[in-house]
């Protein structure tokens, strides 16, 4: 029997899945995310193809399990009789399947975003990704205003957040704001806009867990916040109401009630880490992330995110503290890094920083890119991925030693693709304390998702192998590296 059904709509791949109810995931279906151009910083892609491929794998994981697709149902208002195939596909449950209609849930990229037609769904932009760095004006406009937009949102000012790419595609266009306040147009993020086309229009909303990467959320009232429309020259009346992420009953023109929806990160967290326990996830993918849930009225320690992960019916908003590495797979890209042994590790006293963007949180140092502490351009290039992975090590272990001393962190949790690299996990385990495990299961932010629409928010059925030192050299080199890093940061 199918706990609930989900869709992932990452940057590269869009997922469904069935969650059973032993925790596991059954009838993924894959395909890859329509390609993303890349113009002068510019990342965009087609957001109606978007669209119908969610549209499409959704369909195939529902039929799987004995769901039969069709075509038609709710058009959205106003819509007129050409706008029909601006609308996705819809299913009806056949069989027993008709009486169980597992809940559904969603979990999408962060801050991509479009600006699409009231009549009849037609983007009117594409869609603009999370990656896009055409906010960059925008936030230089901004940056001694910079502390009082950190203590709203609980963000860094970053032009990979929507609001100051809106605010740039805005004033490139300003004949688009009197049609966004009229309600001709409307704003929102991926999510935003299959839910709407999936409820025929009738609802323009958001999650809580997105609205709060858009830099325009208070994060303390968990609403719009004036001050940073203000700011950003954002009409308020243009963005979709804020929803919680769980509980939220929405009917789709499919047949399924959605009952969840939040950002990917989000749902990888409760997938991967339990709440109340002394647990750590280190997610190594594009870019990477260290989270530790918060207590109840937590804090994060100065530098650090205070990441909302999620929000349930009752308004119970649930937080993570969150350090965060930048671009790592990049760094990593042009060499072998899985040519490297871990026996290798630690075997000189070349010092690295492995994030071509600048150091993330808790230091926020754009000045402080790739960086060697001598002249490697005449290494092997096996060698110099080698000290790349030392650096990504080494941030890491300064995030979880951090993590230990703030909230006592016992236990650690590896995910990602980048995470599967023997020397990144050997490395890690040296130099932390702490048990570290390598998570077994797939699709996290898939898991994340079905468990927040089923209720089933235990991490009881996730798999994890314990990743044993085979020695400790490394650690009395991320010593050194350590106090290499406090000389830079002094500069």
């Amino acid at each position: 029997m199918m706990a609930a059904v989900a869709l992932d709509l990452g940057t590269t791949a869009i997922k469904a899945g069935m969650l059973a109810q032993d925790g596991t995931l059954a009838c993924t279906v894959s395909r890859r995310a329509p390609a993303i151009s890349a113009d002068g910083g510019r990342y965009e892609s087609d957001a109606l193809a978007y669209a119908q491929a969610a549209d499409e794998v959704l369909a195939e994981c529902l039929a799987q399990a004995e769901v039969r697709p069709r075509h038609g149902g709710a058009q959205p208002s106003g819509a007129g009789a050409g706008a029909s195939h601006f609308l996705p596909q819809t299913a009806d449950f056949v069989g027993n399947v008709a009486e169980v209609r597992p809940p559904f849930g969603l979990c999408s990229q962060r801050s991509s975003f479009l600006i699409w037609e009231r009549a009849g769904g037609k983007p009117v932009t594409p869609l603009v990704s999370w990656q896009d760095d055409r906010g960059a004006a925008s936030c230089a406009a901004l940056r001694d205003r910079q502390a009082e937009i950190r203590e709203l949102a609980g963000l860094p000012l970053t032009q990979y957040y929507l609001a100051p790419k809106l605010q740039v595609t805005l004033r490139e266009h300003p004949a688009w704001q009197e049609r966004l306040q009229s309600g001709e147009w409307l704003l929102g993020t991926l999510d935003t806009f299959l839910i709407w086309r999936w409820t025929g229009g009738k609802q323009h909303v958001v999650d809580v867990s997105m609205a709060a990467r858009t830099l325009l959320m208070d994060i303390g009232s968990r609403q719009w916040s004036p001050a940073l429309c203000e700011l950003f020259g954002i009409p308020q009346q243009i963005l979709p109401r804020i929803v919680p992420s769980a509980g939220l009953g929405l009917t789709l023109g499919n047949g399924l009630i959605l009952q969840a929806s939040v950002g990917d990160q989000s749902a990888a967290l409760v997938a991967s880490i339990a709440a109340g326990q002394p647990e750590a996830l280190v997610n190594l993918g594009t870019g990477g992330f260290v989270a530790c849930n918060l207590p109840p009225g937590g804090h994060a320690p100065q530098g650090y995110l205070q990441t909302l992960v999620w929000q349930d019916g009752a308004r119970h908003t649930h937080f993570a503290c969150e350090g965060t590495l930048n671009s790592i797979a990049a760094a990593l890209a042009p060499y072998p890094a899985e040519a490297c042994s871990a026996e290798d590790l630690g075997s000189d006293g070349i010092f690295c920083l492995a994030e071509p963007s600048g150091l993330g949180a808790p230091f926020f140092r754009s000045d402080l890119g790739i960086a060697f502490s001598e002249p490697v351009a005449h290494l092997p290039a096996q060698r110099i991925a080698l000290l790349l992975q030392e650096g990504i090590i080494f941030r890491v272990a300064r995030i979880l030693e951090d993590f230990r001393r703030e909230f006592g962190v016992e236990r650690v949790y590896l995910s990602g693709g980048l995470s599967g690299l023997p020397c990144l996990q050997q490395g890690i385990a040296q130099c932390v304390p702490l048990a570290t495990f390598r998570l077994l299961q797939t699709d996290a932010s898939l898991t994340g998702a079905a468990q927040l629409a089923s209720g089933m928010t235990s991490t009881g059925s996730r798999q994890a192998e314990l990743i044993r030192v085979r020695h400790s050299r490394l650690a009395e080199k991320y010593r050194r590296w350590s106090d290499w890093l406090d000389g830079l940061l002094l500069r």
